[in-house]
């Protein structure tokens, strides 16, 4: 069958869902209340059901009493066991897949349940979706006229107890259809492979030849692979090597502070790009327009959404409320019960809405990875934001970087110390820092005020890092590839001081 053909009828086929789309958009209560129920129908049956008498259990109100709010730390106990073997646990159906996730917060693995209906009716869904937004926004793609690159994690997948474990990318590639298999590079072996530096240059050898339409994957990892595929082949962009290529789905970290360098590899000017929220827990929201850094909350995915608003989290007045109370550009901690059996979860994120109607959002960080020592309320979307703009006034580029608080002493007014890796660095890095100083105060207000006249904070101090500082600290921590990264900010100075070390 001609590549058209197969791009037309495909193009048809994902279009369809446009219409379904439009029922949670127009009904967005009625959709998550119906889901709620339907979740805790299908789980009256399992140890948990019964526990906390699902049966009975009729409105949000008895399932926000009965259930408590939980971390993994709470949730480990019922996971482990059914990672030995027990079934119907905390959901009614086989879990047999566990997305491994060390995270960020310490060095213990986690194993996030994966079921059948989080593949299908959740990652696989939000695939087909993806898709399905973006060719409803461009009429003219040629999408599926090429391959898709796709950036995965670099773990293989282990068996246990007759149940597997590994990276969700890993899973989900695994898992997919054979159409979908077709239709990306590079093949599932070389994906899959598990040491990320013979991984890389191996994925550079199978895709420089192939017809790239679209790319997928993390940023920063993402990076490392295009500069790759262009110091192989000599090619001075990446229309020169994939001419046909169109768009570039990310997650994972914030964009903002990658944009310009991907801009410089994708010169044309109609070259898209499309974010997206996913995490081992389940996939939450996906760029609805082009040129947007706002994202659509995706509500018929077998998620049902809480949100802790962040001024309370943590403390004796917690909130924990419903999407039909949350307010526009107010920070809240995600709450998650999914169709693979985590209820009431923390899942660490915050968001903040930028629209009511419909709901869409963007990531603003991590409930861990914030810093609020001199009560500054600094997050990573600040952080970002405040990085991208300096570096486009200073004309210089950024690969990575983290910040930590330096402590009052004695006397001493406290300050953040940042400690920044450069692709190229400003020629002045005096006048970066005093910029950078300033457009963290642009953007949040409480560091302004503690900056006013330097009342509690000094100005922040900046280091320069060696360059490939922030790769051998992931090496040396053997999270190479995936969705590692380093924690952007921190209430303490250990991840700082083990960089500084390196």
């Amino acid at each position: 069958m001609p590549l058209q053909i197969i791009n037309s009828v495909a193009t048809w086929f994902l279009k369809k869902r446009i219409h379904q789309m439009e029922l949670f958009l127009k009904y967005p209560h009625e959709v998550q209340d119906e889901l709620l129920l339907g979740l805790i129908k299908a789980a009256e049956n399992t140890q948990l059901g019964k526990k906390y008498d699902f049966s009975s259990m009729r409105n949000y109100t008895k399932f926000s009493e009965r259930i408590p709010i939980s971390t993994y730390e709470d949730l480990e106990p019922t996971i482990e066991l059914t990672r030995k073997g027990e079934q119907n646990v905390f959901w009614n159906s086989t879990i047999k897949w566990f997305a491994k996730s060390s995270g960020t917060t310490n060095a213990k693995s986690k194993f996030i349940p994966v079921s059948t209906e989080a593949l299908e009716n959740c990652h696989y869904k939000a695939s087909k979706d993806l898709l399905c937004l973006y060719l409803n926004n461009n009429e003219d793609s040629q999408l599926f006229t090429g391959k898709s690159l796709r950036l995965g994690g670099s773990k293989q997948l282990y068996e246990d107890n007759n149940t597997f474990f590994g990276d969700l990318s890993a899973i989900l590639i695994d898992n997919m259809p054979i159409w979908a298999e077709f239709s990306s590079t590079p093949c599932s072996k070389t994906s899959l492979m598990g040491d990320w530096e013979t991984k890389l240059p191996a994925i550079v050898n199978e895709t420089i030849n192939e017809n790239v339409t679209s790319l997928a994957g993390v940023p920063s990892w993402m990076l490392v692979l295009l500069h790759k595929a262009l110091e192989t082949t000599g090619k001075s962009n990446l229309h020169e090597l994939w001419p046909n290529a169109e768009v570039y789905f990310h997650g994972g970290v914030n964009f903002d502070p990658y944009k310009e360098q991907y801009k410089k590899l994708f010169p044309k000017d109609d070259f898209k790009f499309y974010e997206i929220y996913n995490a081992s827990e389940g996939f939450f929201a996906i760029q609805d327009k082009n040129d947007s850094d706002e994202l659509l909350l995706m509500l018929d995915y077998g998620i049902f959404y809480e949100f802790i608003p962040m001024d309370t989290f943590g403390k004796l007045n917690q909130q924990v409320i419903r999407l039909n109370q949350v307010v526009l550009d107010k920070n809240y901690a995600l709450v998650i019960t999914t169709n693979a059996g985590l209820w009431r979860y923390l899942i660490g994120d915050t968001i903040r809405f930028t629209s009511l109607s419909p709901y869409r959002i963007k990531v603003s960080g991590r409930t861990k990875h914030h810093i609020n020592v001199f009560g500054e309320e600094l997050m990573v979307e600040n952080t970002d934001n405040a990085i991208a703009k300096t570096c486009k006034e200073f004309n210089c580029e950024v690969v990575d970087y983290t910040v930590a608080p330096i402590f009052m002493k004695d006397n001493q007014k406290g300050s953040h110390e940042w400690l920044i890796e450069f692709k190229n660095a400003p020629h002045d890095i005096e006048k970066f820092r005093i910029a950078l100083d300033e457009n963290i105060q642009g953007v949040n207000s409480d560091y302004e005020a503690k900056r006013h006249n330097n009342m509690t904070l000094n100005p922040l101090s900046l280091q320069v890092g060696r360059e490939n500082l922030f790769y051998d600290w992931l090496k040396k921590q053997d999270k190479l590839g995936g969705q590692h990264k380093v924690p952007r900010l921190s209430n303490d100075r250990n991840y700082l001081e083990s960089l500084l070390q390196l």
